[in-house]
């Protein structure tokens, strides 16, 4: 058991899922439009605003009024748009991540990564930037039932036998995680942040070079 333990988040903590988003949103949505499912623009602003929820309740909230058998189309398209996309490299990480990862590392953290992504998506950005250097572990969503990430966080956890710990990231979900398990939590200032979420951090960074600095000593 390691006493040194911090999981991150990645979609607007890690990865820079905008780069992308516009992206594959667009392309999924012209094809809906093409079809006739779709009326105007991709509803960009409205998937930023809640980016961060697993993606079953994404589309619940963007196509409010087509059939579960659609939306369950939609979630394969746009999920192919986005691992295109990321292995052509149109992705990013955010600035200082690998060294940050990397400093980590060397202090003797074991680093873990729980996202609302799904398996695929995430060990596509695992293995295109290599984080897989620094990662003990990937979970996500996908692998338990609630969509809870609370309970995600729990899973790691509980596998891990993690007394003390950290969890960053960006989102309420991510700050509501930490304090369910009773880790440190860490905020970031990045592209989907909310003040209001925000304020609930224990600490807030806006940059990921500053994590290693804003961590207690005792996590």
């Amino acid at each position: 058991m390691n006493s040194k333990n911090i999981i991150f988040d990645m979609d607007g903590t890690l990865f820079q899922t905008d780069k992308i988003l516009e992206l594959a949103l667009n392309d999924t949505f012209n094809d809906l439009r093409l079809r006739g499912l779709w009326e105007g623009g991709a509803p960009i602003e409205q998937y930023r605003s809640i980016m961060g929820v697993p993606l079953p309740k994404v589309w619940e909230t963007l196509l409010p009024n087509q059939p579960e058998s659609i939306r369950h189309e939609v979630d394969q398209m746009f999920l192919e748009k986005l691992l295109v996309n990321i292995r052509a490299g149109k992705g990013a990480l955010y600035p200082n991540v690998i060294e940050a990862l990397s400093r980590l590392k060397e202090k003797g953290y074991s680093i873990y990564i729980a996202s609302n992504g799904l398996v695929e998506y995430l060990n596509t950005i695992v293995e295109f930037y290599e984080l897989d250097q620094f990662v003990s572990e990937v979970f996500s969503i996908e692998q338990i039932n609630s969509l809870d990430k609370a309970d995600l966080v729990r899973e790691i956890v509980s596998k891990y036998n993690i007394k003390s710990g950290v969890v960053v990231g960006d989102r309420l979900s991510d700050i509501k995680a930490a304090k369910a398990n009773g880790l440190y939590s860490v905020g970031c200032r990045f592209d989907f942040a909310q003040e209001v979420e925000l304020a609930q951090a224990d600490v807030v960074i806006e940059d990921m070079k500053d994590v290693l600095k804003t961590l207690p000593a005792d996590h």
